[in-house]
């Protein structure tokens, strides 16, 4: 039953851009070490995703010696850098959803490079540390606080579950559609539905909440086309009420190393 190993360990260190694949990372406060700690914004602080734009599907997020790339998937000599260190004095309230938080802008650089691909004014802001953003309290246990995610410091997603859907499906996609962190093998579908709580390297994950599917899922990673699946077929078999649920929102105890090929001791089930 507990023959569960950690297979895929994902960041998306610019919210709703391409993700990064690692080998090892390092758990924090609000998530893994980068995940989602820049973010695009309108002139008015809401967040941009790839439900409205789905050309950002397109821009790849790499890091390098301190500094993250960000590039077009199609056309590499499309890109810009910056260190991860980079600031300006510029900090703006931001909102996620129905959250506040504060972000400072990277540089009117990288804003611009980001206005001119947007094709609409927008800046990259990146969150500071002294920024504090609440986990929703009807599901922290601890006053636990996220990065620019949408609500949870991490998703967990089980291999079973994507390879389940892709035999219902005409034409299988990619995990990256639904952009967990955490990926594992063993076990039948859905299996992170029942986990309660478990244990990565020492580090105590608790499953708190199944995470609500929009249509971001439709939009393909690799082309920024949107169709209609594969939201059609999850609402066949896995909407409860008027949401349609696939992955585990998880909140967290402790810091540390996490990689590829840890096992994950489950300490309780639902």
């Amino acid at each position: 039953m507990n023959d569960l190993y950690i297979s895929g360990i994902y960041i998306y260190p610019i919210k709703s851009l391409g993700g990064v694949s690692l080998k090892e990372a390092i758990m924090e406060d609000r998530g893994l070490k980068y995940d989602r700690r820049w973010m695009l914004v309108d002139d008015e602080g809401t967040f941009i995703t790839q439900r409205k734009h789905h050309q950002l599907a397109l821009l790849k997020v790499e890091i390098q010696n301190e500094t993250i790339i960000v590039s077009h998937k199609n056309d590499p000599g499309i890109k810009i850098s910056f260190l991860i260190s980079e600031v300006s004095a510029t900090e703006i309230v931001v909102s996620i959803w129905d959250d506040f938080s504060i972000g400072v802008e990277v540089s009117k650089n990288v804003s611009e490079w980001f206005s001119d691909f947007m094709k609409m004014e927008v800046r990259l802001v990146k969150m500071p540390l002294t920024a504090k953003r609440k986990v929703d309290p009807n599901y922290a246990a601890q006053g636990e606080i996220v990065s620019f995610a949408d609500g949870y410091p991490c998703l967990l997603i089980g291999q079973s579950s994507l390879d389940n859907l892709n035999q219902k499906l005409e034409d299988p996609i990619n995990m990256n559609r639904f952009r967990p962190n955490f990926v594992f093998t063993g076990g039948e579908a859905h299996m992170e539905d029942r986990i309660k709580t478990f244990a990565l390297n020492g580090i105590e994950f608790q499953c708190v909440k199944p995470c609500a599917r929009c249509i971001l899922i439709t939009v393909d990673q690799e082309t920024g086309m949107k169709s209609g699946e594969p939201l059609k077929t999850l609402a066949s078999y896995r909407k409860e009420g008027n949401k349609i649920m696939f992955g585990q929102n998880l909140i967290h105890k402790g810091e540390g190393k996490i990689n590829l090929g840890d096992q994950m001791m489950v300490s309780n089930w639902k």
